[in-house]
């Protein structure tokens, strides 16, 4: 009984995806609406509120999704509205999840639902503009015919017959998800434009608008959204691009794979965004191959990413636990004249030995590509290619009671002044902080001053003895007023988040430096340490401290930490109120002083982004370039 049980509750498990291109008069109000709706529902996933419409994501009981469908529904907004609800087992795999934002609820108001432009200076196209819809059954009518299948018939209203010669496919998704599924149709053309995302395609459309014209578009991406922006912007092209008509798969891949189970003209898996990674049809065919080996393949579990644009890539199970050498997309070897990669090493034990979970990883907006991957960063061979087509790649750990997100602001002016040399890579620490306040006035028993759901969580790399993680939804007095010195007590927990970092740095690296905030540098400075006396190789090259302090737990002597450093601290003029620049000092003494750098400013508990620092800063890293 109680395994059917289980069956019965993955059963009715779902995943709702819907967007509507329509005129929102207060974005921030249904927002709010969104936020509160959700909750009460314990729905999670993406929502994005834009005054040009909703773009949703989202997960839950199959039950909560069908009440949120009928509640939308009465809103004279969401008319004609296209929900697509599909059942699916419970995530089993949290990192995925996480990965896939499908652990927690995110409610944004964003300019645009999905970015098409990839200069912000450029303005997108009207959505108003965009090509004719065509239902599944239609489309399949259109590939059907011109594909030569039907002799007879007459063509779909409101449209010429279409001949197979002037007919081209247009896939308008990312590379990686058309390596495993499209549609394949033989005599007709169908065109790939390889992206590594969507904000690419504009690009594409111009340099390649002589195989679209005077023709016949048809369009497809995964459930219809990309294809309004992308056919709008060809419409708009006007005299410069002029296509005898722009049609596009009304619900994307998901609605035609409903309409037709057997798959279709579809072949393969239709990639999606959520923790199911991948829809496939009755057909099994694979169409996706492995990087190294070139075996049939198309499972992205793994999460494994190119070391230089972190694209996701196909890598099988085999060459996974036997290949030591870094993961080249083909976009990369094809573009960038990267030599294909070769197997360097065989029978890993430590990839055996590896989960093949992914971490919660947020990059900077000078980066290319999305959250995490599963590749090695142990000290190897490597294949023959300048680093100087690369950033560097840099770790960056947070402080005490903050997030990465909320450090990636705090570091967003630094990383908008070194985005030509660096990529920066935030993650959360380990321990999960309560939320505590401090009450008006003394034994005051007043409700928390903040909403909960309004807040994200913070997190800690090291607490004090009596600190316990905590996932309690609720606030906390706290018992005692905030301590400037608190760092001090804070000696446990090392364990936990080095192990941690260890697998970040296996699962997400190679990394070529960490740089550490507060307790964030005294996290990075132990883990440098502890790699050092156990003799394994991190492959971090160099490491930025800030505001950083010398924990109780280290052993370490003078001189010890055979790392080049940079240290940046407050110059002791008494505006660091948290840190003193002596215990910065201290740690700064740590690391061999014929390597190490010191940068004293005088703009307290910072890490400055502006001359004369900056350029010292800048200085340090190039010489890694």
């Amino acid at each position: 009984m109680e395994e059917n049980g289980d069956r019965r509750d993955a059963e009715s498990y779902g995943v709702l995806l819907y967007y509507n291109y329509i005129s929102i008069p207060d974005a921030t109000s249904l927002a709010r609406f969104y936020d509160t709706h959700c909750r009460s529902l314990n729905l999670f996933g993406r929502i994005r509120v834009g005054h040009e419409g909703v773009n949703a994501t989202i997960g839950g009981k199959l039950s909560a999704l069908e009440e949120h469908i009928t509640v939308m529904n009465s809103n004279s907004l969401f008319d004609g509205t296209d929900f697509k609800l599909a059942p699916c087992g419970h995530p089993s795999n949290e990192k995925i999840a996480r990965e896939c934002g499908f652990t927690s609820l995110s409610v944004r108001v964003v300019k645009e639902l999905v970015t098409f432009m990839s200069d912000p200076l450029l303005k997108s196209p009207v959505i108003s503009n965009a090509g004719r819809h065509l239902s599944a059954s239609e489309f399949h009518y259109v590939l059907h015919q011109a594909a030569g299948f039907a002799k007879d018939g007459n063509a779909l209203q409101c449209q010429a017959r279409m001949q197979n010669e002037d007919l081209v496919l247009l896939d308008a998704r990312n590379v990686y998800e058309t390596r495993i599924g499209k549609f394949k149709i033989l005599n007709i053309n169908t065109l790939d434009p390889e992206i590594r995302q969507y904000s690419d395609l504009a690009s594409w459309i111009d340099k390649h608008s002589e195989r679209l014209r005077n023709k016949n578009v048809l369009m497809y991406c995964t459930g219809g959204i990309r294809c309004e922006m992308a056919s709008a912007y060809i419409r708009s092209k006007g005299a410069v691009l002029i296509c005898c008509g722009i049609w596009q798969l009304f619900g994307g891949i998901q609605r035609y794979m409903e309409q037709f189970p057997d798959g279709g003209f579809f072949k393969g898996k239709n990639f999606v965004f959520d923790h199911r990674i991948s829809v496939g049809s009755q057909d099994k065919d694979v169409l996706g191959t492995c990087l190294i080996c070139g075996s049939p393949f198309d499972d992205y579990s793994s999460r494994c990413r190119c070391f230089y644009c972190r694209m996701l890539v196909l890598v099988c199970y085999n060459c996974q636990g036997n290949y030591r050498g870094r993961y080249i997309c083909e976009l990369c070897q094809k573009h960038d004249n990267v030599e294909k990669p070769v197997p360097l090493v065989q029978n890993s034990q430590l990839h055996q030995e590896l989960s093949q979970e992914t971490f919660d990883v947020t990059e900077t907006e000078a980066e290319t590509s999305h959250d995490s991957s599963a590749k090695p960063c142990h000290e190897h061979p490597t294949i023959s290619v300048s680093d100087r087509r690369r950033k560097l790649r840099i770790l960056c750990l947070h402080g005490f009671r903050q997030n990465a997100s909320s450090f990636k602001g705090r570091t967003s002016s630094l990383a908008k002044k070194l985005k030509n040399n660096v990529e920066f890579i935030f993650i959360d620490a380990p321990h999960e902080l309560p939320f505590i306040y401090q009450p008006t006035e003394p034994c005051s028993q007043q409700i928390s001053p903040v909403l909960l759901e309004k807040c994200k969580k913070r997190f800690a790399w090291l607490i004090s003895p009596n600190s316990t993680s905590s996932d309690e939804n609720r606030w906390r007095i706290a018992e005692q007023q905030f301590d400037p010195f608190q760092y001090k007590m804070q000696t446990e927990g090392f364990e936990l988040s080095y192990s941690y970092l260890q697998d970040v740095v296996l699962k997400n690296g190679p990394f070529d430096g960490i740089l550490g905030f507060s307790q964030g540098a005294a996290m990075a400075a132990l883990f440098l340490e502890q790699q050092q006396r156990s003799g394994q190789v991190s492959g971090l090259r160099f490491a930025v401290l800030c505001s950083g302090f010398s924990t109780v737990s280290s052993k370490s002597v003078e001189g010890f930490i055979k790392c080049p450093s940079l240290h940046i601290f407050g110059d002791g003029r008494g505006r660091d109120r948290q840190i003193n620049c002596e215990v910065s000092r201290d740690l700064a003494g740590l690391f061999d002083k014929n390597s190490s750098v010191t940068i004293e400013h005088d703009m307290g508990h910072i890490i400055p982004a502006r001359s004369p620092y900056i350029d010292q800063i800048k200085a340090f890293l190039l010489s890694f370039l």
